[in-house]
């Protein structure tokens, strides 16, 4: 095929509409079609088939990757996707990811076997060369795939984590936790947060987001303690706001996203409660059937702490069922917003190549994050340690 009908064959990409800065919809992979020349041929390696012995090739963190550079290791599958050119042919896309970040693969032959070897989640072997082109954007063109044995990688090198200690984001929780002085509110927030709660596990280890912010484990505390820590301090400085319901509220706004999300750490995606019905009225649901669980909890405390839940989204088109209508709702709603967009920074900045300072373009931002002073403020960090 003629590299221009390859290409006309292909639905052309159309730049999707930004997203709020919360996972509230699954964003669809980048269109990708494949450039001239692309289809070279793919070397399947089944369950049953016997792989020849690969010669050594230490795997290449994503982060590090550069245009021309070979690829052999494991990955994670973050995403799959089966797509067909206008000619009915099959082509496969993945989002293929480790510790470091995310890299777009693609392969143009026998894609639907791959696509049943490459379940999300799963970690496969990757054989393959990493290009960066102008038109179509950085991808692995795969040259081999086959699922990855349990010991040929360690899920910590796959699977991105807070770079905040554990245990420095529980002393932190507790701390905040012991200054809210109204009592039916400890009650509620021991529900939850307390060291023997049946929900604590799961929202200790729970990511915040399935792209945009925090999306590893012990993602939603991380961005948890850090909306409440804020609320709190800024609770100081804007009069007629109840402190304990603004902290109350900040703790408890995504408690949903234990629901919602599922706990692979290699593939975080939504559950089906959480496409279904959403994080929003799971949250409510949730903090609600425990508030009727505490006997003579009083209603307008109730209101107050489940009217920031409902609204925390801050408009209708971003997913709240209602908006923004107390002091203590505003509030939360603007430092969970602006704890989003800042760890959509961080996720930026951990994926930045090196000698990079501008990312391409985030949807979370509606445009590019800039990075210029960074090597600049590690050289001068550096010099002051020395000194």
């Amino acid at each position: 095929m003629e590299a221009q009908t390859q290409i006309e064959a292909l639905a052309l990409p159309i730049e999707p509409a930004p997203a709020p800065v919360d996972d509230y919809e699954r964003p669809p992979l980048e269109e990708s079609p494949p450039p001239a020349g692309s289809e070279a041929g793919v070397e399947i390696v089944s369950a049953i088939t016997v792989a020849e012995p690969e010669p050594e090739l230490a795997r290449v963190p994503i982060r590090e990757l550069e245009d021309g550079q070979r690829v052999r290791g494991v990955y994670a599958v973050r995403a799959r996707e089966l797509r067909r050119k206008r000619n009915g042919d099959a082509w496969l896309r993945l989002s293929l990811g480790d510790a470091t970040g995310t890299a777009e693969a693609v392969c143009w032959e026998a894609a639907e076997e791959l696509y049943a070897l490459c379940g999300s989640g799963g970690a496969v072997h990757v054989t393959g060369v990493f290009e960066a082109s102008e038109r179509w954007g950085p991808k692995i063109k795969i040259s081999k795939l086959r699922g990855a044995e349990p010991e040929e990688f360690a899920e910590e090198e796959l699977a991105p984590g807070s770079e905040v200690d554990l245990a420095e984001l529980e002393a932190g929780l507790r701390q905040l936790l012991a200054t809210v002085q109204d009592p039916e509110l400890c009650h509620l927030l021991d529900r939850f947060f307390g060291e023997d709660s049946p929900t604590w596990p799961r929202l200790r280890d729970a990511p915040a987001a399935k792209t945009y912010h925090q999306a590893y484990r012990h993602g939603l505390l991380e961005h948890t303690l850090s909306v409440a820590q804020a609320v709190s301090a800024s609770a100081n400085f804007f009069p007629g706001i109840d402190r304990d319901v603004a902290v109350a509220g900040a703790l408890l706004h995504d408690i949903g996203k234990c629901v919602a999300y599922n706990d692979d750490p290699l593939a975080i995606d939504l559950t089906d409660a959480g496409r279904l019905q959403g994080e929003i009225p799971l949250g409510y649901y949730t903090v609600r059937r425990e508030i009727e669980e505490i006997p003579g909890f009083d209603p307008a405390l109730a209101q107050a702490v489940l009217h920031i839940i409902l609204s925390h989204h801050g408009s209708l088109e971003h997913g709240s069922p209602v908006v923004p209508a107390t002091r203590e709702a505003v509030l939360v709603h603007m430092i969970d917003n602006l704890g989003g967009r800042l760890g959509s920074f961080d996720r930026l900045e951990r994926n930045l190549p090196a000698g990079e300072s501008w990312s391409g373009f985030d949807r979370a931002l509606s445009g590019s994050a800039y990075f210029g002073r960074r090597d600049s403020a590690v050289e001068s960090s550096a010099d002051s340690r020395a000194a």
